[in-house]
């Protein structure tokens, strides 16, 4: 939603333009946002760098285009908008032309610009200006301001030098560099904070996010030379069996029947999604960046329309794509990126007269790294210190160090006639250096524990086995809390323990079932 005051109900950006284009008025933190960036214009150098951070949803475009309007009545230079994707330059062209600003898009077809002077704007996609500026084909004469939305890419870098007298203005969301080794504090001298997710959702402007975090553990994933996580080692966690029952047991749980769309780091793992869910027989599709042009279009137009529709995609609704009905966001990834967790739950927070909130189902460990969505954030901080704060991120050990396994209502049904079914790892650790016992003594308790549940609430031995398969998630936490007793444990190591752990419980669970025979005969 943009935040002009719109009256009807708003469904789609065809239909906001239409209505901006009747209604200019913006709200009181765009307009006091607007009056900081002017004033900076007015008495700055004519080249200053000045930085522009909002949350995604409050309105970047609406603000820009409403500073290109003005800028353009109170100065006899040109405008030129800046954005790295195609999808941004087309709807930047509308928001502006519904601001009155007459402009022209620079796309591939463009190869030179004989007709530039009907044009006081011009709105190019980064990659596309800087062929035409090498090629010496293309110069853009009188330009006093560039606005670079997305600021946070590198990408954007290449085209200072072509602007060295221009005031530059960046707008993004994250004012965090998307490359640690170039920090945005090198190319801004100044950043001007707008307002909070939390002010925006206490304004009525933005929706109300739930978040439910389910715990899983990342210490097979490996960190690749961007700062993330890798999407070979993120396919290889999501794409297994353990993580796709995972997956549709939360949104059994949390999201049934609402139009979700589930972020992944990876394609493989996507169309593994699609297959889980569509075999469960609830009405999904995915997308990717292999799809065609028309079959995303019509996609979209589907996801639109369908009231319990499910999105599964990778790498291309995080920027450029708006669809205010959507009522749950799934982070079925885990991700370094502070911006890319921001965008994705942006997503989701677009709110509607009958819409004021949505949920979040984060599969990564993401709010316990990141913090949730709405909580307060120091970016003047981020700004000037980017390394400080990334440094104090927490890792994942230290994360996974406080999890606590708990196992669900419907579980427990299935262990209902087993009246303990927890153990404490750490006590049992102490009491068995306090009693000089080998440490092996506690997988042995808690292989009998496990052995003796599966027995006692079945009534035949392959279904005591099958059900043993339901204590993944308790035999991998166990076996953590079991490895940080022992301290400096390999993750092959930890693996070994697992695997082994998952043999022996099988035998124990042989033995035990021909004991309660025996006992019976």
């Amino acid at each position: 939603m943009y935040f002009c005051k719109i009256v009807k109900i708003a469904m789609s950006k065809k239909d906001i333009l239409a209505e901006i284009e009747d209604k200019k008025e913006l709200y009181g933190y765009q307009k006091g946002d607007i009056d900081k960036i002017f004033k900076r214009l007015d008495n700055a150098p004519h080249n200053y760098h000045l930085l522009y951070q909002l949350p995604t949803g409050g309105g970047k475009t609406v603000i820009f285009s409403e500073i290109t309007r003005r800028y353009l009545e109170q100065h006899n230079k040109k405008v030129v908008v800046l954005t790295h994707r195609i999808e941004l330059c087309k709807q930047t062209s509308k928001m502006l032309k519904a601001f009155d600003v007459k402009n022209k898009v620079i796309n591939s077809a463009i190869k030179e610009l004989p007709d530039q002077e009907e044009y006081s704007c011009f709105v190019a996609m980064i990659e596309t200006l800087k062929n035409r500026l090498n090629d010496e084909k293309l110069e853009i004469q009188d330009v006093g301001l560039v606005i670079i939305d997305e600021a946070h890419f590198n990408s954007f870098r290449k085209l200072f030098s072509a602007f060295e007298n221009a005031f530059i203005l960046g707008v993004t969301a994250t004012p965090l560099s998307s490359n640690i080794k170039l920090p945005m504090y090198e190319n801004y001298s100044e950043l001007i904070v707008g307002d909070t997710i939390q002010n925006l959702i206490d304004k009525g402007f933005l929706a109300k996010a739930t978040t439910y975090s389910y715990d899983v553990g990342l210490t097979s994933l490996k960190v690749g030379i961007n700062g993330d996580y890798t999407v070979k080692s993120s396919d290889d966690l999501y794409s297994n069996m353990v993580m796709q029952e995972k997956l549709l047991h939360a949104y059994t749980e949390k999201a049934l029947r609402k139009k979700t769309l589930i972020f992944s780091n990876g394609i493989n793992t996507s169309l593994h999604v699609y297959e889980s869910f569509r075999h469960a027989g609830y009405n999904i599709r995915h997308l990717d960046n292999t799809t065609s042009t028309e079959d995303r279009k019509d996609i979209l137009q589907w996801f639109k329309k369908t009231p319990d529709a499910i999105l599964t995609s990778v790498g291309i609704l995080t920027t450029g794509f708006d669809e205010p009905t959507v009522e749950t966001i799934i982070l079925n990834r885990a991700t370094k990126s502070l911006t890319l967790y921001f965008q994705m739950i942006g997503r989701g927070s677009r709110r509607l007269p009958n819409k004021d909130s949505f949920t979040v189902i984060d599969l990564g460990n993401n709010a316990l790294r990141f913090g949730l969505w709405n909580n307060p954030v120091d970016w003047q901080h981020i700004f000037k210190s980017p390394e400080y704060y990334l440094e104090s991120l927490r890792d994942d050990a230290d994360i996974e160090s406080n999890f606590k396994y708990v196992m669900s209502d419907e579980l427990r049904k299935k262990f209902s006639k087993s009246v303990d079914i927890s153990m404490d790892i750490h006590e049992e650790f102490k009491f068995t250096v306090k009693n000089n016992l080998k440490a092996k003594t506690i997988i042995e308790k808690s292989l009998e524990q496990h052995a003796t549940m599966c027995v006692e609430n079945t009534e035949e031995l392959v279904d005591a086995r099958k059900l043993s398969k339901e204590l993944n998630d308790d035999i991998e936490y166990r076996i953590k809390q079991y490895c940080i007793c022992l301290g400096n444990v390999t993750k092959n190591y930890r693996s070994w323990l697992i695997e082994d752990y998952t043999l022996k419980l099988t035998i124990a669970i042989g033995r035990i079932y021909r004991i309660k025979i025996m006992s019976e005969l």
